[in-house]
C-alpha cells in the first residue's frame, strides 16, 4: 500500500510551522503555544516538513585548500593551475566538495563568447551543480562524449549541458549520439553524420573543457559499475596497459595512449582535438584514482587539476616511484 501524501492543509501548517523554526528563530515551546498542540508534536511536525521535501537543510562546508600540495603539482606536471580541497571525508561529501571547488576554478576561465565543453561523470555534474553566477555569460556550451543512455542521467552529458546552459544562460550543442557503440563501423558512420559532425567540429573550438578522470579498476571504474562495459572489457583494457581515461580516451601510467580499440567504438572528441582545447580542467579525486590522475596529467589530457589534498599526496609519490 502507497503512502498517503498530506493534504493542502497539513502542508500549508507544516510550512508554517518550519517557518516560525527557521526562519523566525522561535523555539518548540513559542510556536506549539502559537499552533495549540504539545511541544512534541512541533517536533514530530520538524521532522514530517523535513521528509516530505517542505524544508531542505544545506551544510556549507568551508572550503579549504593546501596551496603547498597546490604549487607542487603545477611544478611537477607544468599545469595551468590546481587546487587541491583539504577533505577529511570520501564518497559523496568528498565529489561535493570537489564540485565546489571545480567551480571555484572554472569561474576563473569563463568570458562571454568562448566555447565551454563537457564529458560526463559525478565528479562533472557536482562542479555543475555548484556553479553560480551572478549575471548570464553568453557562452556555448557542447558536448563532447555521446549520451550513455537511459540510466544515471544526472551524469549524462546530455543534461549536464543542459543544466549548465541554463545557469550560465548561454546556448546548449547536443551529441544526440551514443557514447559507445557495437563496432568501429558504427561510430565512424555516426561520426560522419551531419548533425553528429556539427557537434563534434564545434568541440574542436572549445577554449575550456570540464572534465572528469575514469580509472580502469574494476572496483572504481564508472564505465563497469555502470553496466555501459562488461568485465571481460573492462579486463581486455586493462591487459593493454590502460588505467585510465578522460572522455573514454585510455591511456596507460605514462600517459601513452592505450585501447586503441576501445577508443575507435567512440562518439567522442578525438585524442588530438582534446589536446588542442587551451583550458582542460580534470575534477577527480578519492580512492583508486590515483594511477588514473597521473596517467592524465602525464599525457596533458588535463592541464588545470582539482583533486583532494590525499589524492595528491598519493599522485606526487607515485611519480616519484613508479
Amino acid at each position: 500500500m502507497s503512502e498517503q501524501k498530506p493534504s493542502e492543509d497539513r502542508i500549508s501548517l507544516l510550512a508554517d510551522v518550519a517557518e516560525m523554526y527557521y526562519l523566525e528563530n522561535k523555539n518548540q515551546a513559542e510556536i506549539s503555544k502559537t499552533v495549540g498542540v504539545t511541544r512534541s508534536m512541533i517536533s514530530r511536525m520538524l521532522t514530517e516538513a523535513r521528509e516530505a521535501g517542505i524544508v531542505e537543510i544545506r551544510v556549507h562546508r568551508p572550503l579549504k585548500s593546501d596551496h603547498d600540495l597546490g604549487r607542487e603539482l603545477i611544478q611537477a606536471f607544468n599545469l595551468l593551475d590546481a587546487y587541491v580541497v583539504t577533505a577529511g571525508t570520501t564518497g559523496g561529501q568528498l565529489t561535493r566538495l570537489l564540485g565546489r571547488a571545480g567551480a571555484v576554478v572554472l569561474k576563473r576561465y569563463l568570458a562571454p563568447n568562448k566555447v565551454l565543453g563537457l564529458a560526463w561523470g559525478t565528479s562533472i555534474s557536482a562542479t555543475v551543480d555548484a556553479l553560480e553566477v551572478s549575471a548570464p555569460i553568453a557562452m556555448k556550451v557542447v558536448q563532447l562524449v555521446g549520451a550513455m543512455g537511459a540510466r544515471n542521467m544526472e551524469y549524462d552529458g546530455h543534461d549536464l549541458v543542459s543544466r549548465l546552459s541554463q545557469t550560465l544562460g548561454g546556448e546548449a550543442y547536443y551529441l544526440n549520439a551514443p557514447y559507445l557503440c557495437q563496432d568501429a563501423e558504427l561510430a565512424k558512420s555516426l561520426l560522419a553524420s551531419k548533425p553528429v559532425k556539427e557537434t563534434i567540429n564545434l568541440g574542436k573550438k572549445t577554449d575550456v573543457a570540464l572534465l572528469g578522470i575514469g580509472s580502469t579498476s574494476p572496483e572504481y571504474s564508472s564505465f563497469h559499475l555502470a553496466g555501459y562495459i562488461s568485465r571481460k572489457e573492462l579486463d581486455d583494457v586493462r591487459r593493454d596497459g590502460a588505467v585510465g581515461d578522460v572522455c573514454g580516451l585510455h591511456f596507460d601510467i605514462n600517459g601513452n595512449p592505450a585501447a586503441n580499440h576501445f577508443s575507435e567504438r567512440l562518439v567522442s572528441i578525438r585524442r588530438n582535438d582534446l589536446l588542442s582545447i587551451p583550458v582542460r580542467l580534470g575534477v577527480a579525486g578519492g580512492i583508486g584514482k590515483e594511477d588514473a590522475i597521473l596517467g592524465a596529467l602525464r599525457n596533458r589530457h588535463v592541464n588545470v587539476l582539482v583533486t583532494d589534498n590525499i589524492t595528491a599526496g598519493k599522485v606526487l609519490n607515485l611519480a616519484k616511484t613508479g
